[in-house]
């Protein structure tokens, strides 16, 4: 991770005002943001490491572990609530062994729930990869994930 890390905050002057452009882009190339990622961009950006962490933590955007190679996004919003995102989340729960904003330890799966997808008519609504799936039942979430069984445990 070192050399990519080095190689973006080479691309920043290194100035307060670039903090949040600096977690984007580590965000966008390592996929998540490490403890030693941000003291990185501390140092860089010469702000207090404590600033960078109360900054990361803010914004929903920014993620403190690895996603899995299938990201599973699901809308949380009244849509989506109201017409049984709470079961779908559930059957998630139960195919894959995590809970929200968890990683499967083979890092194939990782579960998160979002204010809102923005397809609330094909609510309830889950997003694998950026590709979406609409009108989920318990039976279909199975489907889209490819299982019928709970992953076993290790």
């Amino acid at each position: 991770m070192g050399d990519s890390v080095e190689e973006i905050l080479s691309a920043f002057e290194g100035r307060p005002h670039e903090l949040i452009p600096l977690l984007q882009a580590v965000q966008e190339r390592e996929g998540f943001l490490s403890e030693d990622a941000m003291r990185r961009i501390a140092r860089h950006a010469r702000v207090p490491e404590s600033r960078v962490y109360a900054v990361a933590t803010f914004y929903a955007q920014f993620r403190f572990s690895p996603v899995g190679k299938r990201h599973i996004q699901v809308c949380r919003g009244t849509a989506c609530h109201v017409r049984g995102a709470p079961r779908v989340i559930l059957e998630i729960q139960k195919l894959l062994g995590i809970q929200e904003d968890e990683t499967t330890p083979d890092r194939a799966y990782s579960l998160e729930t979002v204010a809102c997808i923005g397809a609330c008519g094909l609510a309830p609504n889950m997003v694998v990869n950026k590709e979406n799936h609409g009108h989920l039942t318990a039976k279909k979430v199975s489907k889209v994930l490819g299982r019928t069984e709970p992953l076993a445990e290790d």
